[in-house]
């Protein structure tokens, strides 16, 4: 992390979607970089218990805030060095069920806020993409330049910040790096709610011993991604000197495939150093989900090559450290 800290030390930073999982992550790991951090959030996903651990920090500023709200994004932006813009509707059913809603926030939203950064002369605007943009591609593993068809409103959204983050670069000169993620789980990921990721919903189901359900026949796969390998993703994108690296967007994975089965198996195994009687939880199968891929498997070669990417977590590795961190600060009685 030192050669982080030596470039971040005293710069300011926004971070959108700040309270949320990943953001939240975000801006701890930059507090301990000595880094200045602003977090905009409306608390629409996020929550503010995500903040205890250095909201009171005084290189931390909490603002309160909508970014369909073009005047609260260039609020945001004010003095600003690098943005780090997490905040959307994450979800393709959520984006099913209401895709006007998913266009306001995370189409209008992410332009609002490009326009601020430009407006602001921020350095960098580094964003959070999604692996969803891969649509019916069946090719695997995923590289960046071959994409398919979208197969949700999401999808089209997330694909559609690409396309705006271009051309601000071209014609604005504002520099954009986009990170597409694939399926990030870790600490502070939301167990609660309709749309919850797969992982910590099904970890909260075990440590109830309650079965969780698999969509389809559990062979349908993903590139689970730790939120430590995330993390250096996004300071690599900000701090990056090689001018081939900005402007690009790079997928933000392992290159492991994982299927449900086996997820539902290392969860399992890992959740019985805790309690032993959850290795004797049923897990049962329901229909296939709506708008889901079959496989997503990324190819992170272009990030190592002009990041200097290097996953630090494997699935397992990163599943016993979530596991852990649930057991701790997760109550299952206390589940909405």
């Amino acid at each position: 992390m030192t050669e982080f800290q030596q470039r971040l030390e005293e710069k300011k930073i926004l971070v959108t979607g700040g309270a949320g999982f990943i953001g939240s992550n975000l801006c701890e790991t930059l507090i301990n970089l000595n880094a200045k951090v602003v977090c905009l959030d409306n608390f629409a996903t996020g929550h503010k218990h995500n903040l205890d651990a250095f909201e009171n920090h005084e290189n931390f500023q909490l603002i309160e805030g909508d970014i369909r709200n073009l005047e609260t994004c260039h609020k945001a932006c004010e003095n600003v060095d690098y943005v780090l813009h997490e905040a959307a509707l994450g979800s393709v059913p959520r984006s099913l069920a209401d895709p006007i809603i998913s266009n306001e926030v995370n189409i209008s939203g992410f332009l609002n806020m490009l326009v601020a950064a430009r407006d602001a002369g921020v350095k960098r605007f580094v964003y959070a993409a999604s692996s969803s943009t891969y649509g019916d591609s069946e090719k695997l593993p995923k590289v960046e330049e071959e994409i398919g068809k979208p197969l949700s409103p999401y999808a089209i959204t997330k694909y559609v910040n690409e396309l705006y983050a271009d051309i601000f670069q071209e014609v604005y000169k504002l520099d954009t790096i986009g990170l597409r993620y694939f399926n990030v789980f870790g600490r502070k990921q939301d167990p609660n709610g309709a749309y919850a990721a797969v992982i910590p919903k099904f970890v909260m189901q075990f440590m109830k011993h309650e079965s969780p359900v698999i969509n389809g026949d559990g062979t349908y796969s993903r590139d689970f991604t730790y939120i430590d390998n995330v993390i250096q993703m996004n300071l690599r994108a900000i701090t990056s000197e090689n001018e081939k690296a900005v402007n690009e967007v790079y997928n933000t994975a392992v290159g492991d495939r994982t299927n449900l089965v086996e997820l539902t198996q290392l969860l399992k195994k890992h959740l019985s150093e805790f309690d032993p009687e959850i290795a004797k939880v049923e897990v049962k199968h329901g229909p296939n989900r709506a708008g889901d891929i079959p496989h997503s498997l990324a190819s992170v070669e272009k990030a190592k090559e002009l990041l200097g990417y290097n996953p630090s977590h494997r699935i397992d590795d990163g599943l016993k450290e979530a596991v852990s961190w649930y057991w701790r600060n997760l109550d299952p009685d206390a589940q909405k």
